[in-house]
């Protein structure tokens, strides 16, 4: 559904986006990460047919995004960073002419609105003109219109900067409506959280390139290291469970606070490699937990192998 080959941007001698190559198929969501400058915003914007590319080539739902624009913007949606409603409408009226533009009979339209409107919690100020709306309410709104045709791919470039909590929860639970019904979701976002969340394949952007792409778990696996951390039931025994350790293979970390041991290791089996090496030593512990690598802890991984860029304005 989304496909790319080669694909760059240049903004003079600025080079957004450098020979990036990828394919997404249907129902999936793929997750774009990375720094301000770094490109997504730019792949977003070709691929949704707002700017045509320096070189390569890219398709969506099988329609070249320079040659059939066309054709590609009548099975897409897409939210930009920036919410585009039209502040002298009402929020039904936003969705209904939005429906009306994509094909569909009156009535139609007006059921699909309201829908749109219970899905993100807008019902109670339907009626009223959007410019009346707070920043947030003019977000959902502008993210409702994204849904309104059941497109077969959407663009979604950082949609919930400026949402709370519960509205955030609210898109999330749309966008995996969607994907089951089929849809294949592109989503830029700065909340890593919500990569995990969402995210089926994400791709991380670095000076334009694709530098990291596989899933959460994959990306997990390349870091390849989760801790294990022991609260001792006295904490002068710390010596005694950092020897234990040792001489179990591990290589417990320095620093850690007296009542604590924490040891790298690199499968959850390990977890109980810790427990009878400290029983086996006479120390006691009063709580254990395995923590695997997070996203954040990828990403950083992968931030550090990166000079410092300049922010495209």
């Amino acid at each position: 559904m989304i496909e790319t080959e080669e694909l760059s941007r240049s903004y003079g001698s600025t080079r957004a986006l450098d020979g990036v190559s990828f394919r997404m198929g249907q129902g999936k969501v793929l997750c774009l990460l990375g720094h301000n400058g770094a490109g997504k915003s730019t792949l977003v914007s070709i691929l949704a047919t707002a700017l045509p590319p320096t070189q390569g080539v890219a398709r969506v739902a099988g329609y070249d995004v320079v040659r059939q624009a066309r054709e590609v913007r009548r099975r897409i949606g897409l939210t930009g960073q920036f919410a585009a409603v039209d502040g002298s409408l009402s929020g039904r009226d936003n969705l209904v002419l939005v429906a009306r533009l994509l094909g569909a009979r009156r009535a139609e339209a007006r059921t699909r609105a309201g829908e749109l409107l219970d899905a993100f919690a807008l019902t109670g100020a339907a009626d009223r003109a959007a410019s009346t709306y707070s920043g947030g309410m003019r977000r959902r709104l502008d993210l409702a219109s994204s849904f309104v045709g059941h497109p077969r791919v959407l663009f979604l470039d950082e949609p919930t900067t400026g949402l709370d909590p519960v509205s955030r929860g609210a898109l999330w639970e749309m966008v995996r409506s969607a994907v089951a019904g089929g849809t294949t979701v592109l989503l830029t976002t700065q909340y890593l959280e919500e990569a995990e969340q969402l995210a089926d394949r994400v791709i991380v952007l670095g000076h334009g390139r694709i530098i990291a792409d596989g899933s959460v778990a994959q990306l997990k696996e390349q870091l390849g290291v989760s801790t294990v951390r022991a609260t001792l039931a006295d904490p002068a025994s710390r010596p005694a469970a950092l020897a234990a350790l040792h001489r179990a293979g591990l290589e417990p970390q320095p620093g850690e606070p007296a009542g604590t041991v924490v040891a790298p290791v690199r499968e959850s089996a390990a977890l109980a490699a810790v427990v009878r090496a400290l029983d086996e030593a006479g120390v006691a512990i009063t709580g254990i937990a395995l923590s695997e690598p997070t996203l954040d802890d990828v990403y950083v991984s992968l931030a550090e192998r990166l000079p410092e860029l300049p922010v495209l304005s």
